[in-house]
């Protein structure tokens, strides 16, 4: 018998004029940088490998939110 954890997703959005994690259907953070929520994100994602699930990280592109790399604003 195989034992199967859950898939846990960390979606970094953007989100008024900054940036949130989504996950598990809510985004209740506020970063002011893509970056700064990236590394909430992976963070989140690490101690959830541990416990055995599948882990997914998406970042959208210079396109999302400011439309700057780190999404900072300017």
């Amino acid at each position: 018998m195989e034992d199967r954890m859950g898939l846990a997703e960390y979606m970094v959005i953007a989100k008024g004029n900054g940036w949130s994690v989504l996950h598990d259907g809510a985004a209740n953070n506020h970063y002011a940088t893509k970056e700064a929520a990236f590394e909430s994100a992976v963070a989140a994602a690490s101690l959830a490998l541990r416990e055995g699930h599948e882990v997914h990280v998406s970042v959208p592109g210079r396109d999302a939110g400011n439309r700057t790399a780190l999404g900072a604003k300017e």
